[in-house]
């Protein structure tokens, strides 16, 4: 119970992890009806960013707001600068485009960090781990990732939800020409969505670093599966991408974990070695197939 109870909470911490990938990449599909192949590589700005941060200044927090800082920075000048004339573009320009600036990132940042992965490491206040119960622990980092990815959720609603910019965010999204003939620049609404939405990305980015390593080329790792959080949980739903996430979190790391023992107690020991990482490896797949057969447009699309 307390190794399930566990791999509970490393579902959740990958499920916010996630969340904050597609809630930007959400909304700027949803708001300015832009297909973002790229999303990874902003993730990865964030993540080098943040250690060189944290490496010059000495302090974990400062290097965390610097890379944050600089994320959003990065995104808008983007935005402004190769992305804006794609907007009344089709879907394989943008395509095309995004994927160009893949490769543009990836080769821009071994040029200035090298190929060689960083590690990048915690303060005192953050490492260690906490007591669950029947004597089970659970890292404070990895606690420390849960907490912040749902304080950001609530922070994200409540903009979207509550504020005079979420409320133009929400009527760019429905009619974007009415909107500007109302007197909004909407110019400037997408440069501020897009570069948010980039901060989100380089946020995932920096707290994966003390996880996995920051290395080149570290976001179309996770790009795969942010794609498959927005199909799950409906494109341009900020609930949508927040419940898909943990979804989609919670089946990839129960599945990683226990599909292969379970395989073991019914086919022999050899067939289940070589069979479940594989099928653990589609469950996230399988899955959208079955939410897409029964939602087509996801569990909550917008109408």
């Amino acid at each position: 119970m307390a190794l399930l109870f566990e791999q509970l909470l490393n579902g959740l911490q990958y499920g916010v992890m996630l969340f904050l990938m597609a809630a930007g990449l959400t909304l700027v599909f949803g708001i300015m009806n832009l297909v973002n192949l790229a999303h990874g590589s902003l993730y990865m700005v964030g993540a080098y960013l943040a250690v060189t941060a944290t490496q010059w200044t000495g302090n974990y927090l400062l290097g965390v707001a610097l890379g944050l800082a600089g994320t959003l920075v990065v995104g808008m000048a983007v935005e402004v600068i190769a992305l804006r004339t794609l907007y009344e573009r089709d879907h394989l320009d943008q395509v095309l485009a995004t994927f160009g600036l893949i490769l543009f990132f990836n080769e821009l940042i071994a040029i200035v960090w090298g190929r060689a992965p960083l590690y990048s490491s915690l303060p005192p206040w953050l490492q260690g781990h906490i007591k669950l119960f029947a004597g089970s622990t659970y890292p404070v980092y990895r606690a420390a990732v849960i907490v912040v990815g749902l304080l950001v959720a609530a922070l994200l609603w409540y903009v979207v939800t509550r504020t005079r910019l979420g409320m133009l965010i929400r009527a760019g999204a429905s009619n974007r020409t009415m909107v500007g003939a109302l007197g909004v620049n909407i110019k400037l609404l997408y440069t501020v969505v897009f570069g948010c939405g980039a901060a989100l990305a380089g946020l995932a980015g920096l707290m994966a670093g003390p996880i996995y390593a920051v290395q080149p080329g570290m976001g179309e790792l996770i790009l795969i599966q942010v794609f498959v959080v927005i199909v799950i949980g409906g494109i341009g739903s900020i609930r949508g991408a927040l419940v898909g996430a943990i979804i989609v979190g919670v089946v990839d790391t129960l599945g990683r974990a226990f599909l292969k023992p379970l395989l073991g107690t019914m086919i022999p020991p050899t067939a289940a070695e070589a069979a479940g990482p594989a099928l653990a490896s589609m469950l996230i797949y399988l899955l959208m197939a079955v939410v897409l057969a029964v939602k087509p447009a996801g569990l909550f699309a917008n109408r």
